[in-house]
């Protein structure tokens, strides 16, 4: 797949705000600071698309890319931001439960895990409430290029141990935004997402 153009359509608080054009959407969520946007920015080929910083939680809304006048990227906020006051992660808890359980258009959700960690409680909370409500995920391990190959063959060994607890056969793919690394995976992925239609179903209900 190439991408040709790469639009920002809006940023929205719930999904009646999402924009109006109504095409399958390609989420991206994680811990803060996990790298969501420098790798929407790396697969659309744009150093500026999505909005990047050194400092956590700074993406507090759900940001549209329209891809190639087809589909979309879909930045959402993080997840696990303990510095946030209490109000703010409920504001954004209920952000991310209200697009995952009720955008009509999600076709697959990939969940972004540093790879120079084990699997945190926070992300096996989320994959586990995300399995049991049966959204379609796949698992990014960002930052691969921190690692020595040795390193991350045995983290995502460790990886994969981990997940298989929660849902076998779940699906990791390594990654890195500065090496441009699992760009044609994703992409993939999303490609093969648009031919089958893969919008998830309208029962869903996301609880984390």
């Amino acid at each position: 797949m190439i991408i040709k153009t790469a639009i920002f359509q809006g940023s929205s608080t719930n999904v009646d705000q999402r924009p109006k054009l109504k095409a399958p959407e390609f989420a991206f969520i994680g811990r803060s600071n996990v790298g969501k946007s420098s790798l929407i920015n790396m697969l659309c080929g744009r150093k500026d698309l999505a909005r990047t910083s050194s400092m956590p939680g700074k993406t507090i809304s759900v940001n549209h890319f329209l891809v190639n006048g087809k589909w979309y990227l879909v930045d959402l906020p993080g997840y696990g931001f303990a510095k946030a006051s209490k109000k703010a992660q409920a504001a954004l808890k209920a952000m991310i439960e209200d697009y995952v359980s009720h955008s009509e258009e999600l076709a697959m959700l990939f969940i972004l895990i540093d790879s120079r960690h084990e699997l945190q409680e926070v992300d096996r909370n989320f994959i586990s409430a995300v399995s049991e409500a049966q959204v379609p995920f796949t698992v990014i391990l960002t930052k691969c290029d921190k690692l020595s190959r040795t390193a991350l063959a045995h983290n995502m060994a460790e990886m994969e141990k981990a997940l298989s607890e929660i849902m076998p056969g779940i699906c990791i793919l390594p990654a890195s935004s500065e090496k441009r690394e699992g760009k044609e995976q994703i992409l993939g992925i999303i490609e093969a997402g648009l031919k089958a239609d893969n919008t998830a179903t309208n029962d869903k209900t996301l609880n984390i």
